[in-house]
């Protein structure tokens, strides 16, 4: 669940007050890596990508963050440089916040804290889970994993089946699985063929979630296996539950506006 979707309505609305709302166009750079931080972002429309470069030159995206979701309060926190760059999907509503004012809400709003400290174990627990997969399994297996997830948490009914509300490029699921995009564009194919999606330019319709399901099962299974708590820990969850994304289920833009 999304950041703004955590608060109760009052204490959103007085978060959102301490900023000014601001459109930003397709394929712009908000936030740039190594930059200090200046202000923070609260998503009220649109998708955004949160990527990072190794020092190959090989980009990692990250994470996605969309309606709902805080952007640059790591750097705002500790005051060191952003980790990495954040760029618009599409155009994108924010309300841009100055770091000091964000900090001193959450300095005065212990309440509004303690949320944003659950906001961002859950971010840390699914970390895990991708750097398990990662390691663990397959290019294809690992995708389906993905658009099941995206299908669940931003999919949208159509006629033609669930559309993804996000718009990625074969490069940027690469990012997501770690692959190549050469192995991505492989691993699509072969669900086009067996009828799980349709893919049109930066978008996927899932077809036959059940298709995905079957090729992410080994996935999902070593996820469920790393979940269950073991004999000598007791009822503590390991770190690596695999709580679903930064988004459980997604409100509505309206929701935020």
């Amino acid at each position: 669940m999304p950041f703004l979707a955590r608060l109760e309505p009052a204490a959103r609305q007085e978060l959102l007050a301490l900023g000014v709302p601001q459109p930003l166009p397709d394929d712009t750079v908000v936030l740039h890596e190594g930059e200090p931080s200046r202000h923070v972002l609260l998503v009220l429309d649109g998708w955004l990508k949160v990527t990072a470069t190794s020092a190959n030159g090989h980009e990692a995206l990250l994470a996605l963050r969309g309606p709902g979701d805080v952007v640059g309060e790591l750097a705002a926190i500790d005051g060191r440089p952003r980790s990495a760059r954040v760029t618009t999907l599409g155009p994108v509503r924010v309300v841009t916040v100055r770091s000091e004012d964000f900090v001193a809400h959450l300095e005065t709003r212990p309440k509004v804290a303690v949320v944003l400290l659950g906001l961002l174990a859950d971010r840390l627990r699914t970390g895990d889970r991708k750097r398990l997969e990662s390691a663990a399994h397959r290019v294809d297996e690992r995708l389906a994993r993905l658009l099941l997830d995206l299908a669940e948490q931003h999919g949208q009914e159509t006629p033609e089946g669930i559309a993804l509300r996000v718009p990625l490029s074969q490069r940027e699921l690469a990012g997501c699985v770690g692959a190549s995009r050469e192995a991505v564009a492989r691993a699509l194919e072969k669900l086009r063929k067996r009828g799980a999606i349709l893919t049109m330019r930066r978008r996927i319709v899932v077809t036959r979630p059940e298709v995905l399901r079957q090729a992410a099962s080994s996935v999902q299974s070593v996820t469920d296996a790393v979940r269950r708590p073991s004999s000598s820990a007791g009822a503590r969850r390991s770190t690596m539950d695999g709580t679903p994304g930064a988004h459980g289920g997604i409100g509505t833009p309206d929701q935020f506006r």
